[in-house]
């Protein structure tokens, strides 16, 4: 079976307790409080208060938009949850386009509420369940090269990009259109493969002997196109998916509120955060993704390439190009950044044109792709404005000792609270959002990426992103997911059912974080969930 792991979460290290010294004529020493303690507008001034307790909470547009802004942002709501259809669509030429094999059928399904999807859960010991069109995670494919490393970035190397699998794509695409496949009668909705999931369980003991039951999720890749009917590793395997060279990785949808803020943070700020060689020897060593930058190649820039800023293993430079291809990847849907399907020119695609006589080509009789401009620019400009939403209750005395404790723990080594964001900022040659200029912003991420162990690792590079290599992700938000939506999981396959389980699968640079926090007393771990919970 194809056995894929991996996550993102939080950090800790053992805390001593302030003491005072033996003169009892001298005071106690006083506990001194990061000054984020007491921050509540975590985005500035585009954070919303009015959403904390409400099941929209990520779904605010920013409070400083212009009233112009704010009729874009609405356009581009109504678009995100906008679900598509197979072509041609003549009563509705707005929403065919989708596949012919996908993941989703629209951006809401994997960023249920702008949160996170729901984790698809399978007890201990049952069967394997067959991933729908309705779960939020999928699996990225490409084949790896003899070697690991890719230390110089060309164009005759693709910049370090991931390489497609041959007949497929870089994505698995487990659903399909009707007669997407040849053999589609025995399962209509069937894309590329059909993708299983199940998990493995394992206990792991606190201090004080308190048990928490882990599950790490085991993905199983059956009836492939190119040879129905295998399961990989049973028999024989002749799928080009099944050969040795190709790694799979899972990935979940992820929060898309703040985007804009991130994409504004000033490149210099986040690379003076960097210390691959770990020069300060604090067993972390951050270091930037660069990733292959769409908008510069549009541009015929000789060398497109930017920092990483988005995904799971920091491999797409801007929100638009994050969007754009999601709507191509996930759901199958060209425009103008991806005007070519994911899937053009494979046996597959071939098979499924020449059977339906050519009716979906990726582009409309006009020769136009699927989504127009208008809706590129809409749902790109929604997810760059969405709000912040506020902290809670940073009064109460277990947040608060939660927060210095969170210091301590030097989780701050990678989850960089705050940033302050610049005027004249450029994205891919163009002005940003005012809005989102000299704003000063916690978003508890420092952009980079960092090993997590191989409890984690998917041993798949992606760019300059190892196996083992994956993000911080931003902490902002997170005390909402589950009010968002209650059946999400964290972590980057949507394992952790508590921000607790999240913290234990911290490994690499923070392994002695992880083997430190589950030494801390039960109250002390509780006010570290609780500070995280405010946020």
């Amino acid at each position: 079976m194809i056995k894929k792991i991996i996550s993102y979460a939080l950090c800790a290290t053992t805390v001593l307790a302030l003491v005072g010294c033996n003169d009892a004529t001298k005071p106690l020493q006083q506990k001194t409080y990061p000054q984020y303690t007491d921050v509540i507008e975590l985005g500035g001034a585009t954070t919303t208060h009015e959403t904390s307790n409400s099941g929209h909470g990520f779904s605010t547009p920013a409070l400083n938009l212009t009233s112009s802004q704010l009729e874009q942002h609405l356009a581009g709501d109504a678009d995100f949850e906008l679900s598509f259809t197979s072509a041609p669509n003549v009563q509705h030429p707005d929403m065919d386009g989708l596949g012919p094999v996908f993941n989703n059928v629209n951006c809401n399904a994997c960023h249920q509420r702008d949160g996170r999807p729901s984790t698809v859960v399978v007890a201990k010991g049952a069967a394997p369940v067959l991933l729908t069109h309705a779960a939020g995670i999928f699996l990225r494919i490409s084949i790896e090269p003899s070697s690991q490393q890719c230390d110089k970035q060309t164009a005759e190397n693709n910049y370090c990009a991931p390489i497609a699998v041959p007949g497929f794509s870089d994505q698995l695409f487990h659903r399909g259109v009707l007669q997407a496949r040849h053999d589609w009668t025995s399962n209509p909705s069937i894309g590329q493969a059909d993708v299983y999931l199940s998990y493995q369980y394992s206990d792991f003991t606190l201090e004080g002997g308190e048990i928490v039951t882990l599950k790490k999720p085991i993905f199983e890749v059956r009836n492939p196109y190119d040879a129905p009917n295998e399961v990989f590793n049973q028999g024989n395997n002749n799928s080009r998916l099944f050969q040795d060279d190709v790694k799979f990785g899972a990935r979940n949808g992820m929060p898309v509120f703040g985007l804009g803020l991130l994409e504004a943070i000033a490149e210099q700020d986040i690379l003076a955060l960097a210390d691959p060689d770990d020069s300060n020897k604090d067993g972390i060593s951050g270091r930037a993704n660069y990733v292959f930058d769409k908008i510069k190649a549009m541009a015929n820039d000789p060398n497109p390439v930017s920092i990483g800023r988005f995904g799971w293993k920091a491999n797409t430079p801007t929100v638009r190009q994050q969007s754009l291809g999601a709507l191509r990847g996930d759901m199958g849907v060209t425009n103008p950044m991806f005007t070519q399907e994911s899937v053009a020119r494979t046996p597959l695609h071939d098979d499924y044109l020449a059977r339906t006589n050519w009716q979906d080509t990726g582009s409309g009789s006009d020769g136009a792709p699927e989504a127009s401009a208008q809706f590129s620019d809409d749902v790109t400009f929604y997810v760059e404005t969405l709000a912040v939403p506020a902290r809670r209750k940073i009064g109460d005395s277990e947040v608060r000792q939660g927060a210095w404790l969170f210091e301590q723990l030097n989780c701050t080594g990678c989850h960089t609270p705050s940033f302050t964001t610049p005027t004249n900022i450029k994205i891919g040659g163009l002005d940003a959002i005012a809005a989102l200029e000299q704003q000063t912003i916690y978003p508890f991420t420092d952009m980079l990426l960092h090993d997590m162990g191989e409890g984690l690792a998917d041993g798949r590079r992606d760019f300059l992103a190892s196996g083992n290599e994956w993000k911080t992700r931003p902490l902002w938000g997170i005390g909402l997911t589950r009010t968002v939506n209650p059946g999400a999981g964290w972590l980057h396959d949507g394992r952790a059912a508590t921000l607790e389980e999240a913290i234990l699968w911290h490994g690499g640079e923070a392994l002695a974080s992880q083997q430190q926090y589950k030494e801390l007393s039960k109250e002390d771990r509780a006010a570290v969930v609780s500070f995280l919970m405010s946020l």
